[in-house]
């Protein structure tokens, strides 16, 4: 069995249990911290002077699990790395702070002797989402202005990969003063 579908805790309606503390452990929620997909959150090439920054920002509040943030990370990633190398700077602007919780049930013929129900029902720690408000930003990209259809491909190619509403927000970025006398 694979992980439940997106659309089971893509809302922001349920309480958020996050508490999960190493100096405190009885204080915590949250006993045993589920493992992160998203580890990579800086890609490309931090240092040059870029001129265009596009964002890509949430249009309704959303829940993204960390599996779909990294899925959209690696196909926006892999395509501009492929064709503008070194010559983008990739961020990813969220954490995946949420614990979903999941009371995991059997389905099948005699599966109701083996389970107990609703009886501590609370459930169990299985994956990790961000909390996405309207208008947050979820990626950024800065890079040269003549690779805008690069970067609105690698956009549409991330968009596909999270459930939501999403736009592309263009911004023109100050270029010092040493860099265009150079």
């Amino acid at each position: 069995m694979g992980i439940r579908p997106a659309k089971t805790c893509r809302n922001l309606g349920k309480a958020a249990w996050t508490r999960y503390s190493k100096k405190k452990p009885r204080k915590s929620y949250v006993k045993a911290m589920p493992h992160l997909s998203l580890l990579v959150y800086h890609m490309g090439d931090s240092k040059k002077d870029y001129d265009t920054q596009y964002e890509l920002k949430a249009d309704y509040d959303v829940q993204l699990r960390d599996n779909a943030l990294e899925a959209a990370r690696q196909a926006g990633n892999k395509y501009l790395e492929k064709l503008i190398l070194n010559q983008y700077f990739f961020l990813v602007r969220v954490y995946p702070h949420n614990v979903i919780r999941e009371n995991k049930m059997i389905a099948g013929a005699g599966a109701d002797r083996l389970q107990k129900g609703m009886r501590a029902a609370f459930g169990r720690a299985t994956d990790r989402a961000a909390r996405i408000r309207a208008g947050q930003a979820i990626f950024t990209i800065q890079t040269a202005a003549v690779n805008e259809k690069h970067v609105l491909e690698a956009v549409r190619r991330m968009r596909a990969k999270m459930s939501g509403s999403f736009s592309i927000v263009k911004t023109a970025l100050a270029v010092p003063a040493a860099a265009e006398e150079g």
